[in-house]
């Protein structure tokens, strides 16, 4: 077999913390001695979920079984997963910003049985339907848990109750079309409607200036997806909420933006 030397684009701060929270896993298991130490546990679970490496590929260059990289890489998602902040603890951060951008992404799965819920009619494919928040200079704050990607945006929203939380605490919110009678504090373009007046020179101006804004929204949409292993699920879907939020714990701990 050959091999060749690999890259992680992060910064050794996530490895370290990721480390931390397995060696503490660990103690507290009084786990037995395991084929790999923490750090080089984080590394397997780093490469798999930034680089998309598959389980063979893992298992080749750290020198174990598919089944044990397989089984690594779960409880490293496991345990990110469960630290992972859920709606009311993000919003105590989102409701400190000028003001928060929502947008919806498809994550593609491959074809499965029960195919017909995750078919997005909208996108032409298979996946599932993640809502993100970002604040105003487009840095990802909160992914929501995953649903089948035939979901609708704005029922998707609603579903998370992100529509009732945004609006409680009064967070002036910018989305696309897809969120239209979202009402509350979401603002969403003005649409042209049939047998109806076109926008006026007024509506177009506003229309521009919202799309300005809200492109910045795309920017914490490619940042969660520079996690490779988001470019297309090969697992159940249902594990799809679990590595959103153990990617948004290394999110935040690589950016070390949201601290204090």
């Amino acid at each position: 077999m050959l091999s060749y030397p690999s890259t992680i684009p992060l910064y050794s701060r996530a490895l370290n913390h990721l480390a931390d929270c397995i060696r503490a896993h660990r103690n507290q298991h009084r786990s037995r001695w395991r084929r790999l130490t923490p750090g080089r546990q984080a590394l397997l679970a780093l490469a798999h979920l930034r680089n998309g490496d598959t389980y063979t590929r893992l298992a080749a260059g750290f020198a174990v079984g598919v089944t044990t990289a397989w089984r690594y890489v779960q409880e490293v998602i496991a345990l990110l997963a469960a630290v992972a902040e859920d709606l009311t603890a993000a919003m105590r951060r989102i409701r400190r910003l000028a003001y928060a951008i929502l947008d919806g992404t498809l994550i593609p799965i491959d074809r499965i049985a029960d195919q017909r819920p995750y078919y997005s009619g909208k996108h032409k494919r298979h996946g599932v339907n993640v809502q993100v928040i970002a604040d105003a200079a487009g840095r990802l704050v909160w992914a929501s848990p995953a649903l089948p990607g035939s979901a609708h945006d704005l029922t998707a929203a609603r579903s998370h109750g992100i529509i009732d939380a945004l609006t409680s605490s009064d967070v002036m919110t910018f989305a696309d079309r897809g969120y239209q009678g979202a009402r509350g504090s979401v603002r969403t373009p003005f649409k042209r409607r049939r047998f109806r007046p076109k926008l006026s020179r007024r509506q177009k101006a506003v229309n521009r200036a919202h799309a300005r804004i809200r492109a910045r929204g795309e920017r914490a949409i490619a940042t969660l997806k520079t996690w490779k292993i988001l470019a297309k699920l090969r697992c159940c879907p249902h594990r799809t909420t679990a590595i959103v939020q153990a990617i948004l714990v290394l999110h935040h701990v690589e950016a070390n933006c949201y601290t204090g």
